[in-house]
């Protein structure tokens, strides 16, 4: 394998794929495949996290920082750039071993030709910083401008998010951006080294929020002309004088160099890939396309702080307003646990400090406990709206309810900490809220429990599962089978109270009636409404299910009068019909594989994954998994590859109505790595054991991998359907 990506020839209609495709990033900071040309019209983006910013009436989302990596040829007076000057040869690469963006670009002249090479990365010895190498190179005296700078015009989808721009020139050069609403201050400062022996003019100017340095030199005849450009990026979360700092660090890494800074970046990789590589001989495709899913979730895992989750489209860019969903705790905190069980804890840590923000949303509603956000940023804040999907008839926005009916939040939290907390083995986490959290989203679920007059069980109404193309339905499997294990989960907690830190359960004795709390989640989880198999052994998604028009997805696609139509809604094709979004039975039944026997699961599969449409990335990895767990290997490949391949191919959904949705897809990465751990190799734990039961696709010849368990390493070797598992 050799950990490279190629794109050949220069193509303006992939410029947004290959921004996703090409990302490089290091948790802190996320910056799109673009070229060093391109401005906010090619949608460049240093993309922050964990840092938003709320213009207006407009969707509150992350901040892009001005980009430092801007430069741009000019010679004999013409201008070089791939989008106006057709090049004679052009390709860029990423090597997602060591997370470095390379381009080269040879464009011919009146009076010759000329080569510009460059590669970057941003760093992951220190996520402040940024670094960029450049070589020019022509078999003629060219007259050559190299302008570099930091460009200040930023893309934002619903910016302008910086009032001011505020340019400083010292050692290095520098923007400081200030943000609309809580005045943050993004400091971008920039140095440079240049190794060669000429003359040579430097010029500053600075125009249309861009400050920029002209380098005038002629060059020799066939001469590599090489540049080093250091990036540091601070901004007021994290110091008092993001500036200073910036333009501090700018020099020193400077002083160190680029192939020190180079070194050592690549070293912080090779470690990370000792837990995270995936092996497999006899297949190159689905080991690459693995892979490459691993390399975008460790180059968006928070490594450098301590409390602070993934967005939905990860660091590249501000689409779904780079808002934490479900999808880190369900999908991509199992790669977490058993490659970083660090991270792990960090992601979990951001939803214990965000529970305020979840009782206070839970409150806003009128329920109790704790209602986590659908769209969660600072503090828990909830960034969805109440429209979220605009009309493509009338362009109006349609009310949807993802906000206030996609209760499944809060057990996915519950979920992840109890995930956490059975694959390390750390309690502590309990301690430290994470008790609390778990109480007061069963509180949340008790709140809402109904009970008919005439009925024997409690139900749950008025709710969105993972399938969003049925809205404000009665009884979702998926939802109140999380609502029971919440219950579950709380008593537990319950009884383990004299396991937890003594301060921390003097306080929770003080603050609930732990006694009445136990017998209400007691009988609540008893007592909680959950859908059975009918005569023929398939479980309803929902009250009423079986009544909804029973047509084919290709039915459904054919009703479409818009190709950006939103399928869901009052008004949606699928809304009156059994075709779903994605799965909902599915995943209850692979989550809990235990609650139904293994020819009920194939039943389900079988009625369900023609009925789902896949609009979803989360989707084909939970048919994938459950095809395992079947004996359907050769049904769950396709699956698999699809979620794997996610961001390697052009095609997927970029639209919901009007609204631009694109970008990465961690959670599809994230169960391509359960389906290929937890599905093929089979791996499952057991009372304190690692254990397997491996059924590899046919071409599979043997797998190997690294787990972390409960604070040891294990190295894994699946061949012949059987399991090495050997403590390192």
């Amino acid at each position: 394998m050799n950990w490279e990506l190629t794109e050949n020839g220069f193509n303006s209609e992939k410029i947004a794929h290959l921004g996703n495709k090409f990302l490089t990033g290091n948790g802190y900071m996320g910056i799109r495949g673009t070229l060093d040309e391109f401005d906010s019209r090619d949608l460049v983006a240093v993309n922050l996290a964990g840092i938003y910013d709320q213009v207006g009436n407009s969707w509150r989302e992350p901040l892009n920082a001005p980009n430092g990596f801007y430069s741009y040829l000019i010679v004999d007076g013409n201008v070089l750039k791939v989008q106006d000057n057709a090049p004679k040869e052009h390709f860029i690469k990423l090597d997602y071993r060591h997370g470095i963006f390379k381009r080269h670009t040879e464009w011919t002249t009146k009076r010759g030709n000329i080569v510009l090479e460059s590669e970057r990365f941003v760093s992951m010895d220190d996520v402040h910083i940024g670094v960029e190498k450049y070589k020019i190179t022509a078999d003629f005296h060219a007259d050559i401008n190299f302008l570099t700078g930091i460009d200040g015009d930023v893309w934002d989808i619903n910016g302008p998010h910086y009032d001011e721009i505020i340019m400083d020139e010292d050692d290095c050069i520098s923007i400081v951006g200030i943000s609309h609403e809580k005045k943050y201050h993004v400091a971008v400062s920039v140095s440079e080294d240049e190794n060669f022996p000429c003359e040579k003019k430097i010029i500053l100017k600075k125009e249309d929020k861009k400050i920029i340095k002209s380098l005038n030199f002629v060059s020799d005849i066939n001469k590599c002309y090489e540049i080093h450009r250091f990036m540091a990026i601070y901004t007021s979360k994290d110091c008092e004088n993001p500036l200073d700092n910036a333009k501090e660090t700018a020099i020193n890494i400077r002083n160190k160099g680029y192939y020190e800074l180079h070194d050592e970046h690549c070293k912080c990789w090779e470690s990370i890939w000792s837990n995270s590589e995936v092996e497999i001989e006899g297949d190159d495709d689905a080991m690459e396309a693995l892979n490459y899913s691993c390399y975008h979730l460790n180059s968006i895992s928070p490594r450098h702080t301590d409390s602070l989750s993934i967005a939905a489209r990860g660091l590249s860019g501000q689409t779904y307003k780079g808002a934490v969903f479900w999808d880190t705790e369900m999908f991509i905190l199992d790669f977490l646990l058993m490659t970083n069980p660090k991270v792990a804890r960090n992601v979990m840590k951001y939803r214990i400090d965000t529970l305020d923000g979840a009782k206070e949303k839970a409150k806003s509603y009128g329920y109790d406990g704790a209602f986590y956000a659908w769209e969660s940023q600072e503090g828990g804040y909830d960034a969805c709206s109440d429209y979220n999907v605009t009309d493509v008839f009338t362009k109006r926005p349609m009310r949807t309810y993802f906000k206030d009916k996609q209760i499944h939040i809060s057990a996915a939290i519950v979920y992840g900490i109890g995930r956490y907390i059975d694959l390390t083995g750390d309690m502590t986490i309990l301690s430290e809220g994470g008790a609390e959290t778990i109480i007061e989203c069963a509180k949340f679920y008790y709140d809402l429990l109904l009970k008919k007059v005439s009925g024997g069980y409690y139900e749950l109404h008025d709710v969105i599962g993972p399938d969003e193309y049925h809205e404000r339905v009665n009884n979702n499997g998926y939802t109140n089978r999380m609502a029971k294990y919440t219950f579950e989960q709380a008593v537990k907690v319950i009884d383990s109270i004299d396991e937890l830190n003594e301060q921390y359960a003097i306080k929770l004795c003080k603050e609930y009636n732990l006694k009445q709390l136990k017998e209400k989640f007691e009988m609540a989880e008893r007592n909680i409404y959950i859908p059975q198999p009918n005569e023929n052994g398939i479980i309803p998604q929902f009250d009423g299910y079986f009544d909804l028009e029973d047509v084919s997805v290709n039915t459904v696609r054919s009703r479409l009068l818009d190709s950006k139509e939103y399928w869901g809604g009052a008004n949606g094709v699928a809304a009156h019909t059994q075709v779903i979004k994605q799965a909902d039975v599915v995943t209850w039944l692979t989550m809990f594989p235990d609650d139904v026997s293994d020819e009920i699961k194939l039943k389900n599969w079988q009625y369900y994954e023609p009925r789902t449409e896949h609009g979803s990335s989360l989707s084909a990895c939970m048919y994938a998994l459950l095809a395992c767990k079947c004996g359907m290997k050769e049904k769950a490949y396709p699956l698999f590859m699809k979620s794997a391949s996610a961001d390697l191919n052009e095609g997927g959904k970029e639209w919901a109505g009007l609204v631009y949705i694109g970008g990465t897809h961690p959670a599809a990465e994230g169960g391509a790595y359960m389906v290929a751990i937890k599905g093929f190799a089979g791996i499952y734990f057991e009372d304190g054991k690692i254990k397997a039961k491996p059924d590899l696709p046919k071409a599979w010849k043997k797998m190997r991998f690294h787990i972390c368990y409960r604070n040891k390493k294990y190295k894994i070797e699946i061949e012949d359907n059987n399991a090495n598992i050997v403590e390192i």
